[in-house]
């Protein structure tokens, strides 16, 4: 299957969304920072399923990364991307350089208040106000029928469909099941940092979400199962916590007791490697 083209700059973008639609085609987006691993390629295949055309964008984005963060050592591979995203049928691949998506004099952000001052919020300050900002301005530069992105990043969905609401984005979001390996780790990009042991321990992450889970569902308290999860996490070798925490599905507030649709999410560091993942109750 041929490789799909690489569209460099916004104007290109528009032009070829605005061809397809002339010939009476749906459009899909799935936004990525590339790095695409089988978790994306599902994405695709989802966005491929539910429109005609499927357009990925490949965008490390600068602002969605603290200052002690990884965005030189980000894994970059856009020649292996496209070969990868030609294997499952996307049409076009979107991926601007940093001055044509923030030219200079760029000054509005945007922001979403409530469901960012939970969980990865006060870990990552800033982070989601640069995925806000990207996210919308890709929506308005493609205008898609749909966007489609992996209930991984769980709390990101949450504020992703707000921000469409709330302004009013005539575009669908998609979420889509975590993509995870066999042993059930959730398929990440940064899963490439962990070490041997490191990535030998990681599935436990998912083993404890999921037992959480179904101490709540079985009517337990979120305090004590949080506690229990955490101490088994650090005494197999987790080198830090950030948060495991059990929130409501909509608003992720926390919860004590489940009585409605529920999250456990965590971040939990192996090493220098921050794991994040979630499971619904």
């Amino acid at each position: 299957m041929a490789t799909p083209p690489i569209l460099r700059s916004i104007a290109e973008l528009r032009r070829t969304v605005n061809a397809w639609r002339k010939d009476g085609a749906t459009v899909g987006l799935v936004p990525t920072m590339g790095a695409l691993h089988d978790g994306h390629l599902s994405l695709v295949r989802r966005a491929r399923e539910q429109c005609a055309k499927a357009v990925v964008s490949i965008f490390v984005n600068p602002t969605q990364f603290g200052p002690n963060e990884d965005f030189n050592r980000y894994p970059r591979d856009l020649q292996g991307d496209a070969t990868k995203l030609a294997t499952v049928g996307a049409d076009a691949i979107f991926a601007p350089e940093v001055v044509e998506m923030y030219p200079p004099g760029a000054a509005t952000t945007v922001t979403v208040s409530g469901l960012t001052e939970g969980l990865c919020g006060p870990f990552r300050p800033g982070h989601f106000q640069g995925v806000a900002t990207i996210v919308t301005k890709l929506l308005l530069q493609c205008l898609p029928d749909a966007a489609f992105f992996g209930e991984k990043d769980y709390q990101q969905l949450q504020v992703i469909k707000q921000l469409a609401r709330d302004l009013d984005v005539p575009s669908r979001i998609e979420p889509v099941a975590t993509y995870r390996e066999g042993d059930g780790l959730a398929m990440s990009s940064r899963n490439a940092y962990l070490k041997p042991a490191e990535r030998a321990l990681a599935p436990l992450l998912y083993r404890v979400i999921t037992a959480v889970a179904a101490e709540m569902k079985a009517g337990g308290s979120a305090g004590t199962a949080a506690a229990r999860g955490k101490q088994e996490l650090l005494q197999a070798g987790f080198a830090r916590i950030d948060y495991l925490d059990v929130v409501d599905a909509t608003t992720l507030k926390l919860v004590e007791r489940v009585d409605g649709p529920a999250r456990v999410a965590a971040a939990a560091f192996l090493g220098q490697t921050r794991l994040i993942d979630n499971v619904p109750v």
